[in-house]
């Protein structure tokens, strides 16, 4: 296929249905990328026109205008007018024409060649909403076209008229027009908002009995926050118990692919790097997958529901008891896929106090990087018991780590908004979207992105990480301890006794792995870890996690299988439980070990790439030091508090 021959950027609210409309036009021809010089995510993607022209779509962020209050109005308003839009297709939702056709005015008096497509036309025909389409198009001097990215109506007259170019026409008379004019003043632009609306839009009574029956329940005072901790409880137990047999079946394909390996690969450092630095860090890593598909669904479920919106209006009680506007909810609950978009989305926060603390908090929501840290200490440590037929402890042990870090970010927000970031709150108003049925293809693709995109990271960090830690775990080779155990073993060899030859080469491995430069260095770092139970290989994989937190599952199975295991058949999972300290006998890692590790990575600040971001949004390195401090020092305490309190109470 041929290279794109221009860029379109789709620009619209938060809520017009802009990113549904990106998915119907571009299908699976999607990636994701960072806007040059910010590292802001953007998506783009290809789109085939009827004339087999090829053009790239840019999903821009919502907005609701493009007056450069906040960083992401004026990235808006710079990709616009720069070199990320030839030409610009302004997308509003046909149910709240009177609230989105300001930005849509806006958009229109950059001069960028443009058209307004209106979203949701079936949504507002249901709800008694008729509009004069022709009259819109003759007032603003633009095509103007009347689609449904639900159900895909009208998309074969958008992709016609796409295909025109600038100011072509086709058989519908459709072309792309050029809205003049400079800036619009708000005043000005809201009367004449009015006047089009006024003009073109007629409503006829229509029964809203179940949005507001709804309503009344999801947002009320106390029903609704039970039923959000409800739901967010489903979303726990469901990772576990959905997520099990997909896990299980890509762990025994690695395990398997592992095997293969060591039988077809002669024996040597190119066969180790190869099944116990690359296959052993990634493979566990990748095992994980399902249970972050599991999240990424519900989260991409209750955004399409429009049960996000009711979310963030029923914290935004919480927010304000801690300082923070309504607003910074949503930037805290992208965190949870990851901190650096979540970091981002400040960008639409105006008061500097306020966003500062939203992105000090942000790191303590439970991003989907230490998710398979925690679903592997869970299950290798947690009992698989249930209370009530159908609540898990695993379930409540995931969902407990997620609240610890709830916690401890709205306690560091309610005493900065006190002391270092003291000022007034600035108020929320919030725009309640419809109801809808989830587009499944909507879903999907969102899983898939978010999916791919966590692969990729497994493909380039952790690969790059697993070499490194590979070599250090490997080298310096021919130490006197590891050579006195290996010739011992080629004794046993051959006088017979294979059983104590296989032991002594475990021991040999394991004096390797002790006196490697990995080991020196958790060795080195040991006597700040061990009052929280830590050894000196989970000093590593802290130490490794710092390019990022998913990495210490593949430290752990690199470490492991240079080790040597017993059974290397075994899952990390497996292992875990039976590691014994060669001196004592006793087990290395207990429950009260797993779970300490687990409030350590709930709390830390390590992922070096977010450390970058807060830097560049921030413009200074005061916060970032800040927050590796505060942060790091708050996982410290918390762990120590876990594991010396748990051993006081006689549990581990």
């Amino acid at each position: 296929m041929s290279k794109p021959s221009e860029r379109i950027a789709i620009v619209g609210s938060p809520n017009s249905g802009k990113s549904s409309l990106f998915n119907r036009l571009t299908g699976l021809r999607q990636k994701v990328a960072n806007y040059p010089g910010v590292t802001v995510e953007k998506r783009a993607g290809t789109c085939v026109l009827p004339s087999g022209k090829q053009v790239e779509i840019v999903d821009l962020p919502g907005t609701y205008s493009l007056n450069p209050r906040s960083p992401d109005e004026a990235l808006v308003l710079e990709a616009i007018q720069g070199p990320d839009a030839h030409r610009v297709v302004a997308v509003v939702d046909a149910t709240r024409l009177d609230r989105q056709l300001f930005l849509a005015l806006q958009i229109l008096a950059t001069g960028r060649p443009a058209m307004l497509v209106l979203n949701l036309m079936d949504e507002a025909e249901a709800r008694g909403i008729e509009i004069d389409v022709p009259q819109l198009s003759r007032l603003l001097g633009v095509p103007v076209l009347a689609v449904s990215a639900k159900s895909g109506k009208g998309m074969k007259q958008l992709r016609e008229a796409m295909d025109n170019g600038h100011g072509g026409t086709n058989g519908h008379g459709i072309a792309f027009g050029t809205g003049g004019g400079a800036a619009i003043d708000p005043v000005d632009g809201y009367r004449e908002v009015e006047s089009i609306v006024g003009r073109v839009v007629r409503r006829r009574a229509k029964p809203d009995g179940l949005r507001g029956n709804l309503d009344a329940v999801l947002t009320h005072r106390v029903l609704g926050p039970v039923i959000f901790i409800a739901l967010m409880a489903t979303v726990f137990q469901g990772i576990y118990a959905w997520a099990t047999p997909a896990m299980d079946l890509l762990d025994a394909g690695f395990r398997a692919l592992a095997e293969l390996g060591r039988a077809t690969i002669p024996a040597g450092p190119i066969r180790s790097l190869l099944l116990d630095g690359v296959l052993a860090g990634v493979g566990t890593v990748a095992a994980f997958l399902p249970q972050l598909a599991i999240l990424f669904f519900f989260i991409a479920l209750m955004e399409d529901t429009g049960y996000m919106a009711r979310a963030a209006f029923l914290m935004d009680r919480v927010m304000a008891s801690v300082g923070l506007p309504g607003r910074a909810f949503l930037p805290l609950l992208s965190s949870f896929a990851c901190a650096i978009p979540g970091i981002m989305a400040t960008r639409t926060m105006d008061r500097r106090n306020d966003r500062l603390a939203t992105i000090l908090i942000a790191p303590f929501m439970s991003c989907s990087a230490r998710l398979p840290v925690y679903a592997l200490l869970i299950g290798a440590f947690i009992p698989d018991r249930h209370f009530l037929g159908f609540l898990s402890l695993r379930g409540l042990t995931l969902l407990s780590m997620y609240l610890l870090g709830i916690v401890a970010a709205l306690a560091v927000a309610w005493i900065v908004r006190r002391t270092v970031l003291r000022g007034p709150r600035s108020v929320t108003v919030f725009e309640m979207p419809p109801y809808r049925m989830p587009q499944w293809r909507s879903v999907f693709l969102t899983i898939r992105e978010r999916c791919l995109l966590f692969l990729e990271q497994a493909g380039t960090v952790i690969v790059a990480v697993s070499i490194v830690l590979w070599a250090l775990a490997t080298y310096p080779s021919g130490h006197p301890e590891t050579k006195a155990l290996t010739a011992r073993a080629e004794a046993a060899a051959a006088a017979g006794d294979e059983a104590g030859a296989d032991a002594l080469r475990r021991e040999a491995s394991g004096a390797a792995l002790r006196n490697s430069f990995a080991g020196q260095l958790g060795h080195a770092i040991e006597p700040l870890i061990a009052p929280l139970g830590f050894d000196w290989k989970l000093g590593v994989g802290i130490v490794s996690s710092i390019a990022a937190r998913e990495v210490m599952i593949s430290t752990m199975a690199t470490m492991n299988n240079l080790e040597g295991a017993a059974d290397p058949s075994e899952s990390l999972r497996e292992r875990l439980p039976k590691e014994r300290d060669p001196v004592t006998g006793l087990p290395v890692y207990t429950p009260l070990v797993a779970v300490s590790l687990m409030v350590f990575f709930a709390l830390a600040f390590q992922c070096m790439s977010t450390v970058a971001v807060a830097r560049r949004e921030t413009n200074s390195w005061r916060w970032p030091i800040f927050m590796l401090v505060l942060m790091n020092g708050m996982a410290w305490v918390a762990s120590l508090a876990v594991y010396q309190g748990g051993k006081a109470l006689g549990w581990g």
